[in-house]
């Protein structure tokens, strides 16, 4: 069956337009999830609101949004007041410019879709060998889901992706974070040691690898529940021993040449092991 499309319209680039369909890229519809429920009976809860100072729950047709402008004082508005500020739509991403894909500052990245074309195949196919071939991005503007965004549009696998983009103010400065941090200066067997366990850790980006290990155990913990089964108890955390920065690093360094020493051949098995350890995503039911 395929996926239902968030959203449609069309990708322009001055008078090129191309029918286009935004997809969900990444979603948390798979974890794991509870619902509140009242631990007498076993009934879910339903939410209700109540006033904070009367306490009484106020029915839905008197229920407004308001903008706090002192302590305790706010200021109301309906619907229409506050659906007179949505800008109007035009089912268009309208692409401002390109960029060099290098340049894209990752802090600045939101939410992920795939962009695919919804009819016109060869305008949307162009593009993409166009960007791919120039490695660059596109920026765009465009109305998606009551707010007016700005899009990061990139060649991914057969089609692009589109990502939308957090706005300067939303974004605080890497200096408030950093603020704290003094100079420091490393001696070059420090260097070395780090360089070195670096090398060994050496890897490639694997999602398939990555383990949701909280979602996992929630999982094995509602069979178990379901079963009858009595529930682990989580092991004491360890408490790491403060070493001397340096030591530590000669610690890692001799630990990551052992990891690195090739096993011995054990005669007699022949049969693979590489499975073993796979482990499968674990669903609760």
């Amino acid at each position: 069956m395929a996926p239902r499309a968030n959203w449609k319209g069309q990708l322009k680039i001055e008078q090129l337009l191309c029918p286009v369909a935004l997809f969900t890229a990444a979603s948390t519809s798979e974890r794991v999830s509870f619902h509140l429920i009242n631990r007498k009976t076993g009934n879910r809860l339903n939410r209700e609101f109540v006033d904070s100072d009367t306490g009484k729950p106020v029915p839905r047709e008197n229920q407004a949004k308001g903008y706090e402008i002192s302590s305790g004082s706010y200021l109301s508005f309906d619907e229409e007041e506050i659906a007179s500020a949505i800008p109007e739509s035009d089912k268009t991403l309208n692409v401002t410019h390109f960029v060099k894909c290098d340049e894209i500052d990752d802090v600045y990245l939101d939410r992920p879709y795939y962009l695919a074309p919804a009819g016109d195949d060869d305008s949307f196919m162009l593009v993409r060998e166009g960007m791919k071939a120039e490695k660059v991005a596109a920026i765009a503007e465009a109305v998606l889901f009551r707010r007016a965004r700005q899009v990061l549009i990139r060649p991914y696998d057969h089609g692009l992706i589109a990502t939308t983009l957090n706005f300067q103010y939303e974004v605080r400065a890497a200096a408030e974070a950093f603020a704290d941090l003094g100079s420091f200066k490393f001696d070059r067997e420090m260097l070395d040691l780090a360089k070195h366990i670096i090398d060994t850790k050496m890897g490639s980006f694997d999602p398939a690898s990555f383990d949701d290990r909280y979602d996992a155990a929630l999982a094995d913990l509602i069979k178990a529940k379901i079963a009858g089964k009595p529930l682990r108890k989580p092991a004491a955390p360890k408490t790491a021993e403060v070493i001397d920065l340096k030591e530590a690093l000669r610690k890692s360094a001799s630990l990551s040449r052992s990891d690195k020493t090739p096993a011995k051949a054990t005669k007699g098995k022949t049969g693979s092991r590489a499975n073993s350890g796979a482990k499968s995503r674990k669903k609760a039911g």
